[in-house]
Protein backbone atom coordinates (compact mmCIF):
# COMPACT_ATOMS: atom_id res chain seq x y z
CA UNK A 1 0.00 0.00 0.00
CA UNK A 2 2.85 2.34 0.89
CA UNK A 3 4.52 1.57 -2.43
CA UNK A 4 1.36 2.41 -4.37
CA UNK A 5 0.97 5.65 -2.42
CA UNK A 6 4.56 6.60 -3.16
CA UNK A 7 4.10 6.01 -6.89
CA UNK A 8 0.89 8.07 -6.85
CA UNK A 9 2.65 10.97 -5.14
CA UNK A 10 5.58 10.85 -7.55
CA UNK A 11 3.29 10.69 -10.60
CA UNK A 12 1.15 13.52 -9.26
CA UNK A 13 4.16 15.70 -8.62
CA UNK A 14 5.49 15.02 -12.10
CA UNK A 15 2.14 15.85 -13.70
CA UNK A 16 1.91 19.16 -11.79
CA UNK A 17 5.46 20.10 -12.77
CA UNK A 18 4.89 19.30 -16.41
CA UNK A 19 1.56 21.12 -16.49
CA UNK A 20 3.20 24.22 -15.04
CA UNK A 21 6.00 23.85 -17.54
CA UNK A 22 3.55 23.61 -20.42
CA UNK A 23 2.11 27.02 -19.49
CA UNK A 24 5.59 28.56 -19.34
CA UNK A 25 6.48 26.91 -22.63
CA UNK A 26 3.40 28.19 -24.38
CA UNK A 27 4.01 31.73 -23.21
CA UNK A 28 7.59 31.59 -24.44
CA UNK A 29 6.58 30.26 -27.83
CA UNK A 30 3.82 32.88 -28.15
CA UNK A 31 6.29 35.66 -27.43
CA UNK A 32 8.55 34.34 -30.20
CA UNK A 33 5.89 33.54 -32.78
CA UNK A 34 2.93 35.80 -31.96
CA UNK A 35 -0.54 34.28 -31.76
CA UNK A 36 0.32 31.53 -34.24
CA UNK A 37 1.61 29.13 -31.55
CA UNK A 38 -0.68 26.71 -29.79
CA UNK A 39 -0.09 24.19 -27.05
CA UNK A 40 -0.04 21.48 -29.73
CA UNK A 41 3.04 23.11 -31.32
CA UNK A 42 5.29 22.19 -28.43
CA UNK A 43 5.28 19.51 -25.76
CA UNK A 44 5.71 20.71 -22.18
CA UNK A 45 9.05 22.41 -21.47
CA UNK A 46 11.41 23.83 -24.10
CA UNK A 47 14.55 22.50 -22.32
CA UNK A 48 15.53 18.86 -22.09
CA UNK A 49 17.72 19.51 -19.06
CA UNK A 50 14.81 21.15 -17.25
CA UNK A 51 12.50 18.27 -18.09
CA UNK A 52 15.11 15.76 -16.96
CA UNK A 53 15.43 17.46 -13.58
CA UNK A 54 11.65 17.33 -13.18
CA UNK A 55 11.25 13.78 -14.51
CA UNK A 56 11.92 12.13 -11.13
CA UNK A 57 13.61 9.20 -12.81
CA UNK A 58 11.17 8.89 -15.72
CA UNK A 59 13.42 10.55 -18.33
CA UNK A 60 13.37 7.47 -20.58
CA UNK A 61 9.59 7.52 -20.71
CA UNK A 62 9.53 11.25 -21.42
CA UNK A 63 12.14 10.79 -24.16
CA UNK A 64 9.80 8.34 -25.89
CA UNK A 65 6.96 10.86 -25.56
CA UNK A 66 9.06 13.67 -27.03
CA UNK A 67 10.27 11.44 -29.87
CA UNK A 68 6.68 10.51 -30.69
CA UNK A 69 5.76 14.20 -30.64
CA UNK A 70 8.69 15.03 -32.95
CA UNK A 71 7.56 12.38 -35.44
CA UNK A 72 3.96 13.63 -35.27
CA UNK A 73 5.12 17.22 -35.73
CA UNK A 74 7.24 16.31 -38.74
CA UNK A 75 4.47 14.15 -40.23
CA UNK A 76 1.83 16.85 -39.97
CA UNK A 77 4.12 19.48 -41.50
CA UNK A 78 5.16 17.08 -44.26
CA UNK A 79 1.56 16.23 -45.16
CA UNK A 80 0.72 19.94 -45.37
CA UNK A 81 3.77 20.63 -47.59
CA UNK A 82 5.03 23.11 -45.03
CA UNK A 83 8.09 25.26 -45.66
CA UNK A 84 8.68 25.85 -41.93
CA UNK A 85 9.71 23.23 -39.35
CA UNK A 86 10.84 25.62 -36.63
CA UNK A 87 10.14 23.31 -33.69
CA UNK A 88 11.61 20.12 -35.17
CA UNK A 89 15.17 20.58 -33.93
CA UNK A 90 14.12 21.74 -30.42
CA UNK A 91 11.93 18.64 -30.06
CA UNK A 92 14.76 16.38 -31.21
CA UNK A 93 17.25 18.15 -28.96
CA UNK A 94 15.00 17.68 -25.93
CA UNK A 95 14.42 14.03 -26.84
CA UNK A 96 18.13 13.28 -26.95
CA UNK A 97 18.82 15.30 -23.78
CA UNK A 98 16.34 13.03 -22.02
CA UNK A 99 17.73 9.83 -23.53
CA UNK A 100 21.17 10.20 -25.16
CA UNK A 101 21.04 6.52 -26.17
CA UNK A 102 17.89 6.82 -28.29
CA UNK A 103 19.63 6.07 -31.60
CA UNK A 104 16.49 6.32 -33.73
CA UNK A 105 16.12 10.00 -32.86
CA UNK A 106 19.58 10.79 -34.23
CA UNK A 107 19.33 8.64 -37.35
CA UNK A 108 15.87 9.52 -38.58
CA UNK A 109 15.68 12.93 -36.93
CA UNK A 110 18.72 14.01 -38.95
CA UNK A 111 17.04 12.91 -42.19
CA UNK A 112 13.93 14.90 -41.25
CA UNK A 113 16.11 17.95 -40.57
CA UNK A 114 18.41 17.78 -43.58
CA UNK A 115 15.92 17.30 -46.43
CA UNK A 116 14.81 20.39 -48.35
CA UNK A 117 11.24 21.63 -47.71
CA UNK A 118 8.60 20.32 -48.04
CA UNK A 119 10.27 16.92 -47.50
CA UNK A 120 12.14 18.20 -44.48
CA UNK A 121 13.26 21.22 -42.53
CA UNK A 122 16.09 22.19 -44.87
CA UNK A 123 18.46 22.50 -41.90
CA UNK A 124 21.49 20.28 -42.68
CA UNK A 125 23.71 22.15 -40.24
CA UNK A 126 21.32 21.30 -37.41
CA UNK A 127 21.20 17.72 -38.67
CA UNK A 128 24.99 17.62 -38.33
CA UNK A 129 24.77 19.05 -34.80
CA UNK A 130 22.22 16.39 -33.84
CA UNK A 131 24.28 13.49 -35.23
CA UNK A 132 27.51 14.78 -33.68
CA UNK A 133 25.66 14.91 -30.37
CA UNK A 134 24.66 11.30 -30.92
CA UNK A 135 28.24 10.27 -31.69
CA UNK A 136 29.49 11.88 -28.48
CA UNK A 137 26.92 9.88 -26.51
CA UNK A 138 27.32 6.68 -28.55
CA UNK A 139 30.87 6.56 -29.95
CA UNK A 140 30.66 2.79 -30.44
CA UNK A 141 27.71 2.99 -32.88
CA UNK A 142 29.38 3.22 -36.31
CA UNK A 143 26.15 3.84 -38.24
CA UNK A 144 25.96 7.35 -36.83
CA UNK A 145 29.21 8.10 -38.66
CA UNK A 146 27.55 6.89 -41.84
CA UNK A 147 24.61 9.22 -41.17
CA UNK A 148 27.01 12.12 -40.56
CA UNK A 149 28.93 11.44 -43.76
CA UNK A 150 25.65 11.14 -45.65
CA UNK A 151 24.44 14.58 -44.52
CA UNK A 152 27.80 16.19 -45.27
CA UNK A 153 27.92 14.73 -48.77
CA UNK A 154 24.28 14.82 -49.91
CA UNK A 155 22.98 17.97 -48.24
CA UNK A 156 26.01 20.10 -47.35
CA UNK A 157 28.21 19.12 -50.33
CA UNK A 158 31.23 19.07 -48.03
CA UNK A 159 33.40 16.24 -49.37
CA UNK A 160 36.21 16.78 -46.88
CA UNK A 161 33.97 16.42 -43.82
CA UNK A 162 32.11 13.53 -45.43
CA UNK A 163 35.40 11.74 -45.95
CA UNK A 164 36.42 12.34 -42.32
CA UNK A 165 33.10 10.97 -41.05
CA UNK A 166 33.26 7.80 -43.15
CA UNK A 167 36.91 7.28 -42.27
CA UNK A 168 36.33 7.64 -38.50
CA UNK A 169 33.32 5.36 -38.72
CA UNK A 170 35.31 2.71 -40.59
CA UNK A 171 37.62 2.42 -37.56
CA UNK A 172 34.80 1.65 -35.13
CA UNK A 173 34.70 -2.08 -34.26
CA UNK A 174 32.01 -3.85 -36.26
CA UNK A 175 31.79 -1.24 -39.03
CA UNK A 176 31.04 -2.70 -42.46
CA UNK A 177 33.89 -2.65 -45.03
CA UNK A 178 32.07 -0.30 -47.40
CA UNK A 179 32.64 2.54 -44.96
CA UNK A 180 36.29 2.50 -46.10
CA UNK A 181 35.11 2.47 -49.72
CA UNK A 182 32.97 5.54 -49.09
CA UNK A 183 35.90 7.33 -47.46
CA UNK A 184 38.03 6.57 -50.51
CA UNK A 185 35.35 7.90 -52.87
CA UNK A 186 35.10 11.12 -50.89
CA UNK A 187 38.87 11.47 -51.07
CA UNK A 188 38.66 11.81 -54.85
CA UNK A 189 36.93 15.16 -54.25
CA UNK A 190 34.31 14.97 -56.96
CA UNK A 191 30.54 14.90 -56.97
CA UNK A 192 29.57 11.60 -58.57
CA UNK A 193 26.02 10.45 -59.26
CA UNK A 194 26.87 6.80 -58.64
CA UNK A 195 28.09 7.65 -55.14
CA UNK A 196 24.79 9.34 -54.37
CA UNK A 197 22.91 6.29 -55.61
CA UNK A 198 25.01 4.07 -53.32
CA UNK A 199 24.28 6.28 -50.31
CA UNK A 200 20.54 6.50 -50.92
CA UNK A 201 20.41 2.74 -51.60
CA UNK A 202 22.07 2.13 -48.23
CA UNK A 203 19.47 4.35 -46.54
CA UNK A 204 16.61 2.59 -48.36
CA UNK A 205 17.85 -0.88 -47.42
CA UNK A 206 18.59 -0.17 -43.76
CA UNK A 207 15.71 2.03 -42.60
CA UNK A 208 12.49 0.52 -41.20
CA UNK A 209 10.82 3.96 -41.30
CA UNK A 210 8.35 4.07 -44.19
CA UNK A 211 8.60 7.85 -44.67
CA UNK A 212 12.41 7.77 -44.86
CA UNK A 213 12.22 4.78 -47.20
CA UNK A 214 9.77 6.63 -49.46
CA UNK A 215 12.06 9.68 -49.57
CA UNK A 216 15.04 7.47 -50.40
CA UNK A 217 13.07 5.86 -53.24
CA UNK A 218 12.21 9.30 -54.65
CA UNK A 219 15.87 10.19 -54.72
CA UNK A 220 16.87 6.85 -56.22
CA UNK A 221 14.31 7.15 -59.02
CA UNK A 222 15.39 10.72 -59.78
CA UNK A 223 19.09 9.85 -59.75
CA UNK A 224 18.55 6.82 -62.00
CA UNK A 225 16.55 8.95 -64.44
CA UNK A 226 19.26 11.60 -64.36
CA UNK A 227 21.90 9.02 -65.21
CA UNK A 228 19.76 7.49 -67.96
CA UNK A 229 19.03 10.87 -69.54
CA UNK A 230 22.71 11.78 -69.59
CA UNK A 231 23.59 8.54 -71.33
CA UNK A 232 20.70 8.76 -73.80
CA UNK A 233 21.61 12.33 -74.76
CA UNK A 234 25.18 11.19 -75.30
CA UNK A 235 23.92 8.50 -77.69
CA UNK A 236 21.68 10.98 -79.49
CA UNK A 237 24.71 13.20 -80.07
CA UNK A 238 26.68 10.21 -81.35
CA UNK A 239 23.88 9.45 -83.83
CA UNK A 240 23.79 13.09 -84.97
CA UNK A 241 27.55 13.19 -85.58
CA UNK A 242 27.43 9.91 -87.50
CA UNK A 243 24.41 10.68 -89.71
CA UNK A 244 24.35 14.45 -89.83
CA UNK A 245 20.72 14.44 -88.69
CA UNK A 246 18.91 14.63 -85.36
CA UNK A 247 16.71 11.59 -84.61
CA UNK A 248 12.98 12.31 -84.80
CA UNK A 249 12.00 9.29 -82.71
CA UNK A 250 13.42 6.42 -80.70
CA UNK A 251 12.84 4.32 -83.82
CA UNK A 252 15.62 6.18 -85.64
CA UNK A 253 18.07 5.27 -82.88
CA UNK A 254 16.85 1.67 -82.75
CA UNK A 255 17.23 1.21 -86.51
CA UNK A 256 20.63 2.84 -86.34
CA UNK A 257 21.77 0.34 -83.73
CA UNK A 258 22.35 3.05 -81.15
CA UNK A 259 19.88 1.64 -78.58
CA UNK A 260 18.28 -1.83 -78.36
CA UNK A 261 14.72 -0.60 -77.77
CA UNK A 262 12.52 2.18 -76.46
CA UNK A 263 14.20 3.30 -73.19
CA UNK A 264 12.08 3.16 -70.06
CA UNK A 265 12.27 5.41 -67.01
CA UNK A 266 12.54 3.88 -63.49
CA UNK A 267 8.74 4.00 -63.05
CA UNK A 268 8.28 1.98 -66.25
CA UNK A 269 7.10 4.65 -68.70
CA UNK A 270 9.08 5.53 -71.89
CA UNK A 271 11.44 8.48 -71.86
CA UNK A 272 10.46 11.38 -74.11
CA UNK A 273 12.72 12.34 -77.02
CA UNK A 274 12.24 16.05 -77.66
CA UNK A 275 13.10 18.10 -80.76
CA UNK A 276 16.78 18.91 -80.81
CA UNK A 277 17.73 15.64 -79.16
CA UNK A 278 16.90 16.52 -75.56
CA UNK A 279 15.57 13.68 -73.39
CA UNK A 280 13.11 14.04 -70.52
CA UNK A 281 10.64 12.09 -68.41
CA UNK A 282 6.95 12.03 -69.30
CA UNK A 283 5.80 13.08 -65.82
CA UNK A 284 8.25 15.19 -63.81
CA UNK A 285 6.11 14.90 -60.66
CA UNK A 286 7.30 11.30 -60.33
CA UNK A 287 10.94 12.46 -60.29
CA UNK A 288 10.93 15.33 -57.83
CA UNK A 289 14.71 15.64 -57.60
CA UNK A 290 15.45 15.33 -61.31
CA UNK A 291 17.75 18.10 -62.49
CA UNK A 292 19.76 18.55 -59.30
CA UNK A 293 22.71 16.87 -60.99
CA UNK A 294 22.21 18.39 -64.46
CA UNK A 295 25.45 20.02 -65.48
CA UNK A 296 27.35 18.62 -62.47
CA UNK A 297 27.55 14.95 -63.32
CA UNK A 298 30.98 13.43 -63.76
CA UNK A 299 31.83 10.24 -65.52
CA UNK A 300 31.07 7.19 -63.31
CA UNK A 301 33.94 5.21 -61.91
Amino acid sequence: MKSRTKVTIVAGGLAIALFAGSIISRRQVERQRGNEATLEDVLFLPSGKTVKRLSLGYSGLLADIYWTRAVQYFGSKHLNHSQQYSLLYPLLDITTDLDPKLIVAYEYGSVFLSQKPPDGAGQPDKAVALVEKGIRANPEYWRLYFTLGFVHYIDRHDLEKAQAAFEKGSRVPGALPWMKVMAARMAEHRKDINTSIMLWQAVYETTPDKDVKATAQLHLDSLQAERDISELERRVESYRQRTGNSPSSWGDLIRGGVIPGVPLAPKGEPYVLKPGGKVDVADSSKYRYLGEWRGNQELPF
